[in-house]
């Protein structure tokens, strides 16, 4: 029989505190499982293992894979405008070394040669220890939010407002980029079947720190309308959707790993790690990039039909598909071409196009990589948009946001309102500004939520020890304090302006949480 609709619902868990200091405030796993369940601010749970894996391949599988491997083969030498521009490890490495930091604006990286597969391999081993803290925590709180709501449970209020309000940026910053490049790349696609879209209207309007001229980039911004209107439509319609483009997009890999393959000449694998191991280390410093995207699974959890079960294949799955092609992209193009070959000019800028191109490859096959690079950015976006949405739901849903981010439609069971404003969030800047270093800030985001969400499942283990854990990271605390230490590592291999913009958004941040925030949270002293 079914459940009356005028039955009581269910009493909800009291807040219990777990600190005097209201910043330390941890929220209950149980509590948070329960609002998840409240009428009116709950999701559909839709998704099963193939639509997750499919999500992660979606955001860690852009445009890149067509670029990057050749370039970051190739190496690169370049002087830095200014000391801003630096990276933090150079300036420390310098300033151990000569008592200064005369060094730092010359910036080389070794050449990794077709050893860049190698790279590519050890990056991946380096991600799943992240991926496996991801893991376990997405199946013991299947709660739509990823590292803001594992943060809530096991390290406090203050912490898990920082890295929400942390991942509301590296959202929006990385969904603006991709969403500029999407304009600049179709633009140029339809140039070439003569068909030229006015500068007015598909261009920049303010670039290197001046006005343009132009009117506003309407490619850039139409494709995140598009998208949001399908996030609105339905989570199953948008899952759906990036199945398909998922599938295109690896079919087009597949198209070059068996075209590409036919053109190998040997001879271009050698010699095969030109900078022997240092260029396979500096190589992964930069290949690491095209992996983040794989924690936006767990922003799926609510809507999840088996979260237990479906979070960790999907978040491991996708990490393995990923590695796995970007591997085989790598050995294959690097052999189709030497190395060198792609140190400059359009090789460098499309190194699969350029290679098929040159070595007399069909024109159908060379149109299937262009349609596959075009799939790889609309997914890409498409899985940000979706996890941006879900971040700002949860921290409404939790009281530091608005009550209105976390109203779910009636009808298509989607929080229509964030998702709505996310999309304009991304989608005007990309129609005015055009793709600058501050692309790092996604960068520099991510890799402090990998590093919380590790410390979290070493919390979790000492303070929660007999809570169920369908799936558990092994060797903790060793495993999560190698991904902390590898993150870390890494963020000191970002510029000096990524670390000050960073920290004054973060600045930023607190300001609305002690000035809003903290006063409508569940655990304000009343």
């Amino acid at each position: 029989m079914s459940q009356s609709s005028t039955e009581p619902a269910q009493p909800q868990p009291a807040t219990i505190r777990t600190s005097d200091n209201q910043l330390f405030c941890c929220k209950s796993i149980d509590k948070l499982i329960s609002e998840s369940e409240v009428p009116g601010q709950r999701l559909q749970k839709t998704l099963g293992p193939w639509s997750l894996t499919a999500l992660g391949i979606g955001a860690v599988i852009g445009s890149g894979i067509f670029v990057l491997t050749g370039t970051a083969a190739a190496g690169e030498y370049f002087q830095a405008p200014s000391i801003l521009h630096a990276q933090v490890l150079d300036i420390i490495v310098n300033f151990l070394r000569g008592g200064g930091t005369a060094q730092v604006l010359m910036h080389g990286r070794p050449p990794a040669g077709p050893s860049i597969a190698i790279s590519f391999f050890l990056v991946a081993v380096a991600c799943s220890f992240a991926g496996l803290c991801y893991a376990e925590l997405a199946s013991m709180i299947p709660i739509a939010g990823s590292a803001y709501t594992y943060s809530y449970a096991t390290l406090g209020e203050i912490f898990a407002w920082i890295i929400g309000w942390d991942l509301i940026l590296e959202y929006v910053v990385s969904n603006v980029v991709v969403a500029i490049s999407f304009g600049a790349y179709s633009k140029a696609q339809l140039a070439s079947f003569n068909i030229n879209l006015p500068d007015k209207w598909s261009t920049p309007v303010w670039e290197a720190g001046h006005w343009t001229g132009s009117y506003f980039n309407i490619p850039a911004f139409l494709i995140v309308f598009i998208l949001t209107v399908l996030l609105v439509r339905g989570i199953r319609e948008s899952a759906e959707a990036n199945n398909i483009m998922v599938a295109i997009k690896i079919g087009a890999i597949l198209v070059f790993l068996v075209v590409g393959g036919a053109l190998i000449n040997p001879a271009n694998w050698r010699p095969f790690a030109p900078s022997g191991f240092g260029g396979i280390v500096t190589g992964g410093a930069i290949v690491f990039f095209t992996y983040i995207g794989f924690d936006s699974v767990s922003t799926a959890a609510e809507e999840a039909r088996n979260p237990q079960r479906d979070m960790p294949i999907g978040i491991i799955a996708s990490l393995v598909v990923c590695t796995i092609l970007y591997v085989g992209v790598s050995i294959v193009l690097l052999g189709m071409m030497k190395y060198t070959t792609f140190v400059s000019g359009e090789a460098a800028d499309a190194p699969v196009a350029y290679a098929l191109r040159m070595l007399g490859a069909s024109r159908w096959s060379r149109s299937i990589i262009v349609v596959g690079a075009l799939m790889g950015m609309i997914s890409s976006l498409l899985v940000f948009q979706y996890g941006q949405a879900r971040i700002w739901y949860a921290m409404s849903r939790d009281r530091l946001f608005p009550a209105f981010f976390s109203k779910v439609h009636v009808k298509f069971k989607t929080p229509h309102i964030s998702t709505w404003i996310a999309g304009f969030a991304v989608g005007i800047p990309a129609g005015i500004f055009a793709i600058s270093d501050a692309a790092d800030l996604s960068n520099i985001g991510t890799l402090f939520a990998f590093a919380l969400v590790s410390l979290g499942v070493i919390i979790l283990r000492r303070t929660q020890p007999e809570r169920k854990r369908v799936f558990r990271v092994p060797f903790v605390p060793w495993f999560p304090l190698i991904s902390i230490i590898l993150c870390g590592g890494l963020m000191t291999g970002l510029t000096v302006i990524t670390w000050v913009r960073f920290v004054v958004w973060l600045v930023l941040g607190l300001l609305i949480y002690v000035f809003y925030s903290r006063h409508r949270s569940e655990f304000a002293k009343k």
